[in-house]
């Protein structure tokens, strides 16, 4: 997922945050004013290194609509069938990167891509 965002030249960490504490005044704030985010939460019982998180949110229009998902993969994938159902407008900085999920990989109204979408295909078929 990072890879490909990489890849396509846009920002992965617009859309993924991590905390240690969500009780926090600026993860609250965060979550308040965010149209579309996916959060990695980790308590403070987590906090020497071990890399676990204790929970992984989904918030849409500042409402936290999904929590103590699997990870932060299950939580993409969610958070896409969330904007596939709801009819919702990719984020405009990971636009490239959600087309490739529809239209690559789920291969949803592929006949119509964009520029640099369309470069990717053509190289991952070579």
């Amino acid at each position: 997922m990072s890879c490909l965002s990489i890849y396509l030249n846009e920002d992965l960490d617009t859309l993924v945050k991590e905390y240690v504490d969500i009780e926090s005044r600026e993860a609250e704030e965060d979550m308040a004013g965010k149209t579309m985010g996916i959060y990695k939460v980790q308590s403070e019982d987590h906090g020497q290194g071990d890399g676990r998180f204790t929970d992984v949110r989904v918030v849409l229009e500042g409402v936290e609509v999904l929590h103590n998902l699997q990870s932060v993969t299950h939580a993409w994938v969610m958070l896409y069938g969330l904007i596939y159902a709801l009819n919702l407008n990719y984020p405009k900085s990971l636009k490239c990167t959600f087309e490739v999920y529809q239209k690559i990989l789920m291969d949803l109204d592929s006949t119509k891509l964009s520029p640099k979408v369309q470069t990717l295909k053509l190289k991952l078929l070579q």
